[in-house]
């Protein structure tokens, strides 16, 4: 359950900015934003500007079009332990305590190992304690079971070096991996928090009473409180499942380095206690070896279960990205928006961009541009020099996408154009300078172009988390950036726990044969039995000598 829960939380961070957005994304902007074109987005806004375009492909089926898949249905036929073995049929899915039961028999094999191991290893030091089974003196083994104590040591050490090197490879790349997700969904959260505030910011122009019509108003404030949910409830699953992923791979790691030192001293120790033959030393080695073996068996197999659903959730991911729209194991976690939704959020988003362009033209005309002084003053305050120009229509009377004439200053860069027609103003707000506006309008105006290109330039960004080009940009770049290296790392991880735990197993059955052998009393008894004679010849030959 352990590995189920930490799998599971990883998914959940993957996928949940998702759900949490549903249909509410309809407008984009970020941080620090300025009028002064796409260098202000930084390096995630830019990462991302790219990777949603590029590598996608064009495999939607046609709008309305859905159909069934099973993900990484190949790939997930196994034997499932709640059906009588029989072979699990239903694909990726982690939903499914299936999948789950029949990933988990693929580390059955070693789980069985590290039972059978437990079981006869402490039946055979049993018999050996009672029966002091060992070898005999006329043994010509030991010196082959001294080579072979060699070659397993050799292995096990092997396997500790390894694991050394690779647990810290594999941490990084999961670490990796998951601060990729963690940007992207930072990303996402900055997005839908700060277009609440340019939203609210155009609520507020004010230009002598010109204002947004108050069905506009009403949009944005449902927006705002859409979205402001939206960005609440992302950003706390984030924080909350990225702590667990971390602290959950934090202790893999610390179990991982405490195996491999572990082991290496005891192979090691025990090595030379067996040789220097340390009877009583050894067998306190032996009785730790065993139950640490049996660890060691166990982790191995979480790391083969690990491996094949990291496996399978990699191909699943490959798949989806080329059926965003098929009915899968991802459908209920990724709400991906229909085309028809998708093109109403579109023009409702370009119909508030030209609501805020009419609202600002509507100012310049009516406002700036006066020449003549009016009978009770009430737009004048000094107005002059040349006129200003019109912010561009970026659409036409049909909402469809039109080019700026030469009359006209682009959202991109209004607001530098027309810091040239802003005025000095005196105490009471007249224009004692050449200029058609006071600083007051141009920040009204400012506020406006701001939202305006925000809603008019960011909006496909925005719209792509909603009908999932987004997600299938993130899951292509994990399946081609990350999964490689982690699937590779995590084979080298069972590797040398495999090595481990076969090395250390045979080390222990050798080192109590190896420590019993009875060569060394031989010759002491030899060398005793020499000493005897010679001391009993002296003192025979010394009254002869005497005489």
């Amino acid at each position: 359950m352990g590995l189920r829960a930490l799998w599971y939380c990883f998914l959940l961070l993957l996928l949940q900015r998702v759900d949490a957005i549903g249909a509410t994304a309809e407008f984009v902007r970020v941080e620090n934003f300025e009028m002064t074109g796409d260098e202000n987005l930084g390096p995630l806004a830019t990462d991302l500007l790219n990777f949603t375009q590029v590598g996608l492909g064009s495999s939607d089926p046609s709008p309305g079009t859905v159909f069934p898949l099973i993900m990484a249905e190949e790939k997930t036929r196994r034997p499932d332990v709640l059906q009588n073995l029989k072979l699990y049929k239903g694909g990726w899915n982690i939903t499914n305590v299936h999948y789950w039961t029949s990933v988990g028999f693929t580390g059955a094999g070693v789980f069985v190992i590290a039972f059978l191991w437990f079981i006869s290893f402490g039946f055979a030091m049993a018999v050996h304690k009672c029966c002091r089974w060992g070898i005999t003196k006329d043994s010509k083994s030991s010196h082959w079971i001294l080579i072979s104590l060699l070659i397993f040591t050799c292995a096990a050490s092997t396997g500790c070096i390894l694991i050394s090197v690779e647990q810290g490879n594999f941490h990084r790349e999961v670490l990796h991996t998951l601060n990729f997700v963690l940007n992207q969904t930072d990303f996402t959260v900055e997005i839908l928090r700060n277009v609440t505030g340019f939203l609210s910011l155009a609520k507020t122009i004010n230009v002598d009473h010109i204002i947004l019509q108050e069905d506009t108003q009403n949009k944005i404030d449902k927006l705002n409180i859409n979205l402001e949910s939206a960005a609440g409830t992302l950003s706390d699953k984030m924080n909350e499942n990225s702590g667990k992923i971390r602290k959950g791979f934090y202790d893999v790691r610390c179990a991982l380095i405490a195996v491999a030192s572990v082991m290496f001293l005891l192979a090691v120790l025990g090595f030379l206690l067996s040789f220097f033959r340390y009877q009583n030393a050894i067998y306190i080695f032996v009785l730790s070896g065993w139950i640490l073996v049996v660890f060691t068996f166990v982790l191995c197999g979480v790391f083969v279960i690990l491996n094949n659903v990291v496996s399978d959730t990699c191909t699943s991911m490959d798949e989806w990205v080329d059926n965003p729209h098929a009915k899968t194991a991802l459908s209920n976690i990724i709400p991906c928006v229909d085309e028809t939704t998708t093109n109403r959020t579109l023009q409702q988003s370009k119909e508030v961009t030209r609501e805020l362009v009419n609202v600002v033209n509507t100012v310049i005309d009516t406002i700036a541009n006066l020449n003549a002084i009016p009978p009770n003053k009430t737009f004048w305050y000094n107005q002059s020099g040349p006129l200003m120009p019109y912010l561009c229509f970026p659409y036409d009377s049909n909402l469809n996408d039109r080019q700026c004439n030469a009359q006209e200053v682009p959202l991109r860069n209004a607001s530098l154009v027309w810091l040239n027609y802003t005025c000095n103003v005196t105490e009471s707000d007249l224009c004692e300078s050449t200029g058609r506006m006071t600083p007051n309008i141009q920040s009204q105006l400012d506020a406006a172009v701001n939202a305006s290109y925000a809603l008019d330039h960011y909006t496909p960004i925005l719209l792509s988390l909603q009908d999932c080009n987004f997600v299938r940009g993130t899951f292509k770049a994990i399946t081609t950036d990350h999964c490689p290296h982690l699937e590779q790392d995590m084979v080298l991880v069972s590797v040398g726990l495999g090595l481990i735990s076969a090395g250390v197993m045979l080390c222990l059955i050798l080192w109590v044969l190896y420590a019993n052998r009875p060569q060394r009393e031989d010759v002491f008894a030899h060398f005793a039995e020499l000493s005897e004679v010679n001391i009993a010849k002296n003192c025979s030959n010394m009254p002869a000598r005497a005489a």
